[in-house]
């Protein structure tokens, strides 16, 4: 009994000398510039040669959470954004970083509300798969984002944007994808900018403005009295964010993207730095609820696919022939991951080397141009292919006509001109 009584004092004495620990386990420093709480955000770009990052060391330099990207609309990115995205999640959490995660979308090609509605459901179910192979949120998880940079959805030969999305267009799929984010997992999704987008390519909204804002611009100096982003020459941006104050209603500032990496344990030079607008309890609310993925919120595997050819335009051998391809799922809806490509089949007494090009129009939907045919008939197959293994592979046979062109007038080859060498932090935030 003495023995006994004796450790309950010893309990007792414990429970009022030990400091306690954050729920969460992962207590905020506020390292960042002016005391703020202070992010990173991180992708493929900070893995060269498969180097790994040193969390640890990017704790001790004063990081509090840190961005990752996790998927992407194209499929060579989101591969990678796979490859790297578990590993960096748990290796900043055992170091005692919080993890958030980011979508980087492009827009579709398509004229109709339905159609954009229809890619942006798409999209967020890539992202809904993802978490849930992450095992879905922890308490160390911040909400996912949506990055959104970019409205052009159409390339013109040269390279340069030839197409844009409209304004309501580009308003419409925002808030599909971030509703259809929220209903699923419970957690608000954050929207990633920047200003000048925000005002030139989205409608001000009042739905789109109930979202969290993550807004890109740099050159600013968070430290400094007053500092605020949303500013420009002879006024403010105005979008759905914009204050009476000419500021912007931002929860995270990503306001420098030349960060001293090896300072933070990246390899390379540059790593983009964050910060967040409010108190440790306003950091905190973002990490209130998890989420558990059902069996229905995992990855199908090897889901029956069906590929159709929707056009076919081949002529001459001085122009490329172009198909229409789209792939569906058992529902009719749109495969989510996958691409496409063409085979020459045996049929064919040779195989002649040419260049395929491959335009994402939407989700499930591709134009496909190859150059380089000769004249002649060209059998082959274009296949449908899924290395994650979420649907099935499909294919279909194509046949090519091609008749011979007059040969075309030699034009002198023109020299590109080059461009002076920028540095591109050269006003930047170098912290």
């Amino acid at each position: 009994m003495r023995k006994f009584f004796t450790i309950l004092i010893s309990l007792s004495f414990l429970s009022f000398t030990l400091p306690a620990s954050p729920a969460n386990g992962a207590e905020l420093v506020q390292a960042g510039p002016a005391g703020k709480i202070h992010g990173a955000d991180i992708s493929r770009w900070q893995h060269p040669n498969d180097k790994p990052i040193n969390f640890k060391k990017m704790r001790a330099a004063g990081i509090d959470f840190v961005m990752i990207k996790a998927s992407d609309t194209r499929e060579y990115s989101d591969r990678l954004a796979l490859k790297y995205v578990k590993g960096d999640r748990v290796g900043a959490q055992d170091a005692g970083i919080h993890t958030g995660f980011y979508h980087y979308a492009l827009l579709p090609n398509v004229t109709t509300n339905s159609a954009i509605e229809r890619d942006a459901r798409v999209q967020a179910q890539k992202v809904i798969w993802r978490i849930g192979a992450l095992g879905g949120f922890n308490d160390l998880d911040l909400p996912y984002a949506l990055d959104l940079e970019n409205n052009c959805v159409k390339v013109s030969s040269s390279g340069s944007c030839s197409k844009y999305a409209t304004r309501a267009h580009a308003t419409l799929w925002s808030k599909t994808f971030l509703a259809m984010l929220k209903e699923k997992t419970g957690r608000t999704p954050l929207i990633y900018s920047s200003p000048y987008f925000l005002e030139n390519a989205l409608n001000r909204d009042k739905e789109l403005s109930q979202y969290p804002l993550w807004i890109a611009q740099y050159a600013i100096n968070p430290a400094a009295p007053e500092a605020r982003p949303n500013v420009k020459p002879g006024g403010c941006y105005v979008h759905s964010w914009t204050t009476a104050q000419c500021s912007a209603n931002w929860t995270m500032w990503q306001y420098s993207s030349c960060g001293i990496a090896p300072k933070y344990g990246v390899s390379g030079n540059r790593l983009d730095l964050n910060v967040f607008s409010g108190t440790p309890e306003k950091f905190e609310s973002l990490l209130t609820g998890t989420w558990l993925p059902e069996p229905a919120d995992l990855m199908p595997v090897g889901e029956s696919s069906t590929i159709t050819i929707s056009s076919v335009k081949a002529t001459t051998t001085n122009k490329s022939a172009v198909i229409a391809i789209e792939v569906t799922r058992p529902d009719s809806s749109p495969v989510v991951t996958g691409s496409v490509k063409f085979y020459f089949t045996s049929a064919n007494a040779t195989k002649p080397t040419v260049a395929q090009k491959l335009v994402r129009e939407t989700s499930g939907s591709w134009t496909l141009s190859i150059s380089g045919l000769p004249a002649g008939t060209w059998f082959g197959s274009v296949a449908y292919k899924d290395p994650s293994g979420t649907h099935a592979d499909a294919k279909t046979l194509v046949e090519l006509t091609i008749t011979q062109a007059e040969a075309p007038a030699p034009t002198p080859t023109k020299k590109a001109p080059s461009k002076p060498a920028t540095d591109s932090c050269r006003n930047q935030i170098k912290n």
